[in-house]
């Protein structure tokens, strides 16, 4: 699923294009599920439609598009979504859609050939969502509406933005090992599997630690890392080890760079000791034993 570097790049990149621009028409083949907000597709348009894109941005693993008229347009991407920039053409061919990017390059791979969702733009290029499994989310709506959802109202402070005492004084009070603490939305917002394990591998703490028993310089360590690994994956444009691509449809790169996520067995790249790979609830933790002491 992207995480906070995933969507504050396309947040980013999306709100460089398209801010200004006006919504005028809309595409889907999603099932209902998927636009839960307003229930009916003629009601979801008649929000976003005609509305100018006033600004793009990112709340936890959400993109919201400020729309004209006091109107959010929310979009999550879930587990294989992104959303794409471009132009595509829509055929339908034995009662399906196939759906091809008319852009040579990068939006003509695969991982960005599963378009189901698609927004014209007044400039002639579109927005267009390609999701293998088809779990992303999409709501439209008032904007006080919108703000007052469970799964923005609920999330935690910006990690990036949280200054340092009130990072410590949320982690001390909580019980939980760190590794799951730093994945929880209503804690910090926008930290998953991937960064939690970079995070930690940088500050040289174990998953399985309690956040209550953390020392000062653990905290210190923490906070250091939580905003270096972050920004630097901001900087690289996020990770694509799977699904995940910028909206023009090219990789990030902090795949290359990463240190012990998913590298199970490979050395440590501080100790040389091979990385282990362990389950935390539902989750797995890539960590060294001894650079990562418990």
């Amino acid at each position: 699923m992207p995480e906070l570097p995933e969507v504050e790049t396309i947040s980013r990149d999306l709100d460089k294009k398209v801010k200004g621009l006006i919504i005028c028409d809309f595409w889907t083949d999603l099932p209902a599920r998927n636009i839960p907000h307003p229930p009916a597709l003629q009601e979801f348009k008649k929000e976003i439609i005609s509305r100018k894109i006033l600004r793009v941005y990112r709340k936890g693993k959400n993109i919201l598009f400020d729309l004209s008229g006091d109107k959010i347009l929310l979009v999550h991407q879930k587990l294989t979504g992104h959303l794409l920039y471009g132009k595509w053409k829509i055929k339908k061919i034995g009662g399906k859609y196939q759906v091809s990017s008319l852009i040579t390059g990068p939006l003509q791979e695969k991982v960005n050939n599963y378009i189901h969702l698609i927004f014209y733009l007044s400039n002639g290029w579109q927005i267009a969502l390609s999701d293998l499994r088809k779990f992303a989310k999409i709501i439209a709506g008032e904007k006080k509406e919108i703000e007052n959802l469970p799964e923005i109202k609920n999330l935690g402070p910006n990690p990036l933005k949280v200054p340092f005492d009130e990072f410590s004084e949320i982690l001390k009070k909580k019980k939980g090992n760190i590794k799951t603490v730093l994945m929880d939305q209503e804690i910090f917002a926008g930290i998953g599997n991937i960064y939690s394990d970079e995070i930690l591998w940088q500050a040289k703490i174990n998953p399985f630690k309690s956040s209550s028993k953390l020392a000062k310089s653990e905290l210190k360590s923490l906070y250091s890392a939580t905003s270096n690994i972050l920004k630097k994956a901001i900087k690289l444009k996020g990770t694509s080890i799977s699904d995940y691509r910028d909206p023009s449809g090219q990789s990030g790169g902090y795949a290359k760079v990463r240190k012990v996520y998913q590298k199970e067995d490979k050395p440590c790249q501080r100790c040389q000791t091979p990385i282990k790979r362990v389950k935390i609830g539902s989750r797995s933790a890539h960590f060294c034993p001894v650079c990562q002491r418990l």
